[in-house]
């Protein structure tokens, strides 16, 4: 038997092998003070990882240079998309690059900045 838990910091901060390692010892104690299972198991304790919509500054620094599909909004308010590698987010622009050629989306434009896998 396996029992899974994933933990978060309610700040948003990134959980730490460190958290995970102390947070195990404590959930294993009250798994086993309060006999809540009677067979062996495994505890594995975990963070949930990153989404795969981009949001703060420190997304956009992390996954430079990976697969996105940048969804945003045209002069005509249509919605479009674009995919290519992850250039950069500045303070107006998302910058894309498609094939060697950077493009630049107006950041007012930008619905969402997704992670892609290589294929798109």
């Amino acid at each position: 038997m396996t029992i899974q838990v994933q933990i978060r910091h309610m700040d948003g901060d990134d959980v730490s092998l460190e958290d995970c390692a102390s947070f195990s010892s404590p959930m294993g104690e009250a798994i086993e003070i309060n006999k809540l299972l009677n067979e062996a198991y495994v505890l594995e304790v975990s963070s949930p990882g990153i989404k795969d919509n981009l949001i703060s500054d420190r997304d956009f620094k992390t996954f430079r240079g990976f697969p996105v599909k940048v969804t945003f909004r045209d002069n005509k308010h249509s919605e479009l998309y674009q995919n290519g590698l992850l250039h950069e987010r500045s303070k107006d622009h998302v910058h894309l690059n498609i094939k060697g050629k950077l493009n630049r989306i107006p950041r007012k434009d930008v619905i969402e900045v997704r992670l892609t896998s290589p294929t798109g």
